[in-house]
C-alpha cells in the first residue's frame, strides 16, 4: 500500500482532474472520495473511464469527522466553504487545498511550487495558488526577484477557458449558448485573485503592488489561461528571457520560450510557458504566461505540491505530455 489519498469535491472539474492524475500516480492510492450531489454513487457512475481498480469506490458525503485513515487529502471545494471543515481534519493528515480559503493564511504555506519549492517541502498544510496567479506569478517571478520591473502599477490582461468557473455553478454565463462565439470580461477591479497576486508580488519584490490592475476575460474554450502583463522597466527582451531561464534552470515544469506562448501548448499538463517582450525606450516590459487552468492552475499544481510535502520526486505522476491538438 502506498500513500493513502483522498479527494473532497470529486465531482467538480478540479476534483475530476485530481482523480485523473492520482489514478496514474506511482505512489498515491486513492482510498476516499467525497462529494455532495454525487454522494452514494460509485466512481464509475460519475467517471465511466475510471481504472477498474477504482470503479467500485463509493463517493461519500463530505464529513471531516468521519474520515478513514488517510495520509493525504486533496480539497477541491468552492472558495468560502472549506476553512471550517478542514480545520477539523486530524493534524497528521497532510492537506492540499485547491480552493481559496487558505492562501496567505497563517498556518498554511502558499504553494507556488515552481518558485518556492523549499518552502513547501515537509509542510502539512498547503494552499494551492489559483489559476490566474499560477500563470501570472510564474511569468513575473524572475523579473520581480531580479529587480527588472517595478512592482507597482502592473496591468494584467487575462483570458480563461470556461472550466475555470467550475462545474457546479448555475450561472447562465457559463452555458454553451452564452459562451460560444463570445468574449466577456468579468470580476472587474474586485476579482478574488487580486489580493493573492498583490501579496505575492510584494513578497517577490520587497516593494508595493499599489496600482495593480487585473481584468480576466471568459473565452469560448474549455481549458487554458493566457495572461499578458504590462509592467514598467528598462530591461531588454533578451535580459528578461535570460533572467527567466536562469531563475527556472532546474525547475521541471516551466518552459521559457522566445515566441509568445499559446494555451494549447499546456493543455492537459502541469507545464507553464512564459515569454517576454520589452521596449526599454518606452519603459515597457510585457510578460506572458500560459497554463492549463485545471493542470498547473489547479490539480496538477496540487499533485506537485503533494509530491513535495510527501518527500517524493516532484515530477511523480506529472510527466505526461500535453494533449495536442
Amino acid at each position: 500500500m502506498g500513500i493513502r489519498a483522498g479527494i473532497v469535491g470529486i465531482s467538480g472539474f478540479g476534483g475530476g482532474e485530481a482523480l485523473r492524475l492520482i489514478a496514474a500516480h506511482p505512489a498515491f492510492d486513492l482510498v476516499y472520495a467525497a462529494g455532495e450531489g454525487s454522494a452514494g454513487s460509485r466512481l464509475v457512475d460519475r467517471y465511466p473511464g475510471v481504472p477498474a481498480r477504482l470503479a467500485g469506490l463509493v463517493i461519500e458525503k463530505w464529513d471531516p469527522d468521519t474520515l478513514p485513515e488517510l495520509d493525504l487529502l486533496f480539497a477541491s471545494l468552492p472558495t468560502g466553504t472549506s476553512a471550517e471543515a478542514l480545520a477539523r481534519v486530524p493534524p497528521q493528515v497532510k492537506i492540499v487545498d485547491l480552493g481559496g480559503d487558505h492562501r496567505h493564511v497563517e498556518g498554511w504555506t502558499y504553494g507556488l511550487a515552481d518558485v518556492w519549492p523549499d518552502r513547501i517541502s515537509g509542510q502539512s498544510r498547503i494552499a494551492n495558488p489559483g489559476c490566474f496567479p499560477a500563470a501570472t506569478l510564474t511569468a513575473l517571478a524572475p523579473l520581480l526577484s531580479g529587480g527588472l520591473i517595478a512592482p507597482d502599477r502592473i496591468v494584467i490582461d487575462a483570458k480563461t477557458g470556461i472550466s475555470g468557473a467550475g462545474r457546479g455553478g448555475a450561472d447562465t454565463r457559463f452555458g454553451y449558448a452564452e459562451t460560444n462565439e463570445n468574449l466577456q470580461p468579468y470580476g472587474l477591479l474586485r476579482h478574488v485573485h487580486m489580493p493573492e497576486m498583490a501579496r505575492t508580488i510584494e513578497g517577490l519584490s520587497g516593494g508595493s503592488a499599489a496600482g495593480l490592475v487585473f481584468t480576466p476575460h471568459l473565452v469560448p474554450m474549455t481549458r487554458g489561461v493566457l495572461v499578458t502583463i504590462y509592467c514598467r522597466g528598462q530591461a531588454s527582451t533578451d535580459q528578461c528571457l535570460t533572467a527567466a531561464r536562469e531563475f527556472y534552470a532546474d525547475r521541471p515544469f516551466v518552459r521559457v520560450t522566445d515566441r509568445p506562448p499559446q494555451t494549447k501548448w499546456a493543455s492537459g499538463s502541469n507545464l507553464a510557458f512564459v515569454s517576454y517582450a520589452a521596449d526599454p525606450e518606452r519603459d515597457l516590459v510585457i510578460a506572458m504566461g500560459v497554463v492549463d487552468n485545471l493542470g498547473k492552475g489547479a490539480a496538477g499544481h496540487a499533485v506537485q505540491n503533494a509530491n513535495l510535502i510527501c518527500g517524493l520526486p516532484e515530477t511523480a505522476g506529472l510527466d505526461g505530455a500535453p494533449v495536442w491538438p
